[in-house]
């Protein structure tokens, strides 16, 4: 009864469903623009309290651990309370929790450098916690889209995130700026604390607010129909998904494919800073380029290669591109600083250019694996249960990036090449996986 609902409700008026679709992107975007504005900055803010970059990766894992937590959660809440109120409560959440976050190194200076981790750990673990929403809005964007246009709706959540990841960390290293932090201290009163930490927080935590007002004013919740869910536990719900034959292998390759990530994810920022000499606002402007790729990928490719070859050859294209980017990446420090010609600009650099193909294939990576495989979940899932499944692949992996920021940063102080290398190894079970099935 729920899958006609759904089915009949996306059919019988397509204008609604596409206003949904953009009204749940256009605030998937705002909360991930508040994200992307941390991730340049994020690095240095941790090497600012004198401690190894181990904790580096243990402040990415207590984020996803946090999340790991509370997507199966949100995802079955949304499937019995409702779509738009999880949304919502985990945009506010986030919002609170960037604005501890900027607090941090405040309180570091006022109490101690230990007092000053635990605010930053305990930030972060309630930004992960409310980072668990994209359960919520992958299931909004399944109940809105009819089967056969839902690749192309989800890949633009992807693009969604694409977008906050052109504009995000490029807002964050501006901020990061010594220009902006003079302007903003010469506007702002006295008591709030502005540094280039500090400030891009703040403009996180204003930018999830933002996402919270919209939410509030123009999200509705999806026509669909709800039955009493039968309380089960946050174990109960792997065990099912991976008694499941269709969705054991994706929940498996979530979790992979994440852990393989996140050698990227954690230790890119510091990784070309001590190889190429990139300061925040320099990073800021790398990822925004990857960010820009992602859009077209994730938002038009993606879509129009999985209607013709399907999702799963899509999701396969994409563990080789991504396989090949570890790969590249490892080595690109070979290439060198050196100009590629001796009349040309001094930026234009050979590892530049290696950088640049790096992007291109993490881009398209990350855009067909991601969606690919929740394209994949999607049709393995009942219309009632969409959220439950989407909660469990992205808690996977949640697991994947709170196992692998550690180990990922604890290898990089040994070998600087071995997380990317691992990560590459770590996909071809993946790629295995992805041939199971037709």
């Amino acid at each position: 009864m729920a899958s006609t609902s759904a089915a009949t409700a996306a059919d019988a008026a397509p204008g609604d469903a596409r206003r949904a679709v953009a009204v749940v992107v256009g605030v998937v975007f705002i909360d991930l623009l508040g994200f992307g504005i941390i991730i340049p900055v994020l690095p240095f803010y941790v090497r600012s309290f004198g401690v190894s970059d181990v904790f580096i990766g243990l402040l990415a894992a207590s984020y996803s651990l946090a999340q790991f937590s509370a997507a199966p959660v949100l995802g079955r809440v949304s499937d019995e309370r409702g779509r738009r109120p999880v949304l919502m409560l985990s945009v506010g959440v986030a919002g609170v929790a960037w604005l501890v976050f900027g607090f941090a190194s405040e309180v570091g200076d006022a109490v101690g450098t230990t007092a000053g981790l635990a605010v930053l750990f305990g930030a972060r673990l309630l930004a992960g916690g409310a980072g668990g929403n994209i359960s919520a809005a992958q299931a909004y964007i399944a109940d809105v889209t009819p089967p056969e246009r839902r690749a192309g709706a989800l890949g633009l959540v992807g693009a969604a995130f694409g977008l906050g990841f052109v504009f995000g960390p490029a807002v964050g290293g501006l901020l990061a700026s010594e220009t902006a932090v003079s302007a903003a201290r010469a506007a702002l009163p006295a008591f709030v604390p502005v540094t280039q930490f500090s400030l891009p927080c703040f403009a996180a935590a204003g930018f999830s607010f933002l996402a919270l007002l919209a939410a509030a004013v123009v999200l509705e919740e999806p026509e669909r129909t709800r039955g009493p869910a039968a309380r089960t536990t946050f174990v109960a719900q792997f065990r099912s998904a991976l008694a499941d034959a269709d969705l054991r292998p994706l929940v498996v390759s979530f979790f992979l494919t994440s852990l393989a990530f996140t050698g990227i994810t954690v230790m890119f920022v510091p990784f070309v800073a001590d190889f190429f000499g990139y300061g925040a606002t320099e990073a800021a402007m790398f990822l925004a380029y990857i960010g820009a790729l992602g859009i077209v990928n994730q938002g038009v490719l993606v879509g129009a290669l999985s209607r013709r070859f399907g999702p799963r050859r899509v999701a396969r294209a994409g563990v080789v591109s991504l396989f090949l980017a570890l790969l590249v990446l490892a080595v690109s420090p070979l290439a060198g600083t050196r100009a590629l010609t001796a009349d040309g600009p001094a930026w234009l650099t050979s590892g530049l250019v290696v950088l640049l193909a790096f992007g291109a294939l993490v881009s398209f990576g990350n855009g067909a694996i991601t969606v690919g495989l929740a394209t994949l979940v999607s049709g393995a899932a009942s219309t009632d249960t969409q959220g439950s499944s989407f909660g469990v692949t992205q808690s996977a992996g949640s697991l994947g990036r709170t196992v692998g920021p550690p180990l990922a940063a604890a290898a990089y102080v040994v070998v600087y090449w071995s997380p990317f290398v691992a990560g590459a190894l770590l996909l071809v079970p993946v790629g295995v996986l992805l041939r199971t099935r037709a």
